[in-house]
């Protein structure tokens, strides 16, 4: 097993799946004196454009600001950048106002909604780079066959294993687990009274890749199936490890997330994104770990990614511009900025190879690219993974049928 430590700082890049809120407002459609829609419908006129982020941190405003000075400098439009607090509850009051950013971050549960009431601008088909996004991050931005905004960035869940526990334990690099009993054999070793083998959080968005490697998920071709019995193997699975003190929970070791977990050293193993790699870095900075991709379920390789895109109001006077901005954040020297400056993976297959070949060690979470799953992305089913998520922190002593069950109910009542 190779031993390192983080040689880059990288940060949350990848923004997970947000609560519910309000979806208000609606975008007009019309373009006024000041304005002229271009041949492809787009508005047009020498308004500024303004942009909404949801930083990370530092490193993730600092380079966003770069790139946008870069490019405003280069096209002669003006831009600010604008840093949310609360960048749902802002995005919600800019539609409602009738005033909202030109371009935003946007998540994959809002971008339906959104587009629902006509607040955004389904610009993606325009994109002159729109062939080289991966389609599953495409697929996520696509509402009623219609594809909506670019992928800005995304992640993916690997294995993040301690080097030392794993050396400790007589583990090899042979040991690396390729199926769910691999998983729990190496799991079963590293447990001793000081750490458990494999901790991650209790909520969908970890435990939703045993659902994806068994064959399930939740919604399939639009139609809702977390009572499908691949689903009740997979939370049987993890039910029974927990039980038997190989796997826990973060929270039951101590941990707010699987990080803090491996970086106290409360577990030997977690299930985490790449965002991962800044927070051990900044936080653990001495602890050595390996990445390797999640093992193989009953029905095959199995993950989860999380994306956001550039999200473009139907009401934004200047679409030609904030269009070109986007092709220009979304290109492989951009995105391979953006991720040396804060962690997330570049959502273009153009740029692949030039980030393995600097993040050779992190290769496992683009290589999920090829087969991850993403969360529903249908109006209202972020409250149904939140009270999934809530019925998940008891999975150790409840029911996984009952709780299946449950989901199911609340998922056809908003996809079907």
């Amino acid at each position: 097993m190779t031993r390192h430590t983080t040689r880059a700082v990288f940060g949350t890049g990848a923004v997970l799946l947000t609560g519910a809120l309000v979806l208000t407002g609606c975008g007009s459609g019309f373009a006024g004196d000041d304005q002229k829609a271009d041949a492809e419908g787009l508005t047009s006129s020498d308004d500024a454009l303004t942009v909404l982020i949801g930083s990370s941190g530092d490193a993730e405003t600092e380079a966003v600001q770069s790139a946008v000075d870069f490019w405003s400098a280069d096209s002669g439009t003006k831009v600010t950048v604008q840093v949310a607090s609360n960048l749902d509850q802002e995005l919600s009051q800019g539609f409602a106002a009738g005033d909202p950013a030109d371009l935003f971050y946007l998540s994959t549960d809002q971008a339906s909604g959104y587009a629902a009431n006509g607040s955004l601008e389904a610009y993606g088909d325009q994109l002159a780079n729109k062939d080289d996004f991966y389609p599953s991050l495409v697929e996520n931005f696509t509402v009623d066959g219609t594809f909506y905004c670019a992928p800005k960035d995304f992640s993916t869940l690997s294995l993040i294993i301690n080097t030392q526990m794993w050396a400790d334990a007589g583990l090899t690099d042979a040991d690396l687990p390729k199926t769910w009993d691999d998983l729990a054999a190496v799991a079963q070793k590293l447990t001793t009274a000081d750490h458990v083998g494999l901790a991650f959080g209790a909520e969908y968005q970890r435990v939703g890749a045993f659902m994806a490697q068994a064959g399930g998920g939740l919604v399939s071709d639009g139609k809702a199936i977390a009572d499908d019995p691949a689903n009740v193997e997979a939370l049987d699975y993890v039910k029974s490890h927990l039980a038997d003190g190989t796997f826990a929970f973060a929270k039951d070791v101590g941990a707010g997330w699987g990080g803090e977990a491996l970086g106290k050293q409360s577990a030997a193993m977690v299930i985490e994104g790449n965002w991962i790699t800044g927070a051990l870095s900044n936080d653990y900075s001495s602890l050595a770990y390996t990445v390797s991709a999640l093992p193989e379920g009953p029905g095959g390789a199995g993950t989860l990614q999380f994306t956001n895109c550039w999200g473009m109001a139907a009401d934004s006077p200047n679409q030609q511009a904030a269009l070109e901005l986007v092709e220009y954040l979304t290109s492989a020297d951009s995105q391979l900025a953006f991720s040396e400056a804060f962690g997330p993976m570049p959502s273009i297959k153009s740029a692949a190879a030039d980030w393995t070949s600097a993040y050779p060690e992190l290769e496992p979470f683009l290589a999920g690219a090829e087969y991850a799953q993403f969360p529903p992305n249908q109006a209202g089913t972020a409250d149904v993974i939140a009270d999934f998520n809530s019925q998940l922190e008891s999975l150790k002593t409840a029911d996984p049928n009952a709780i299946l069950d449950s989901v199911q109910s609340n998922l056809e009542a908003v996809v079907e």
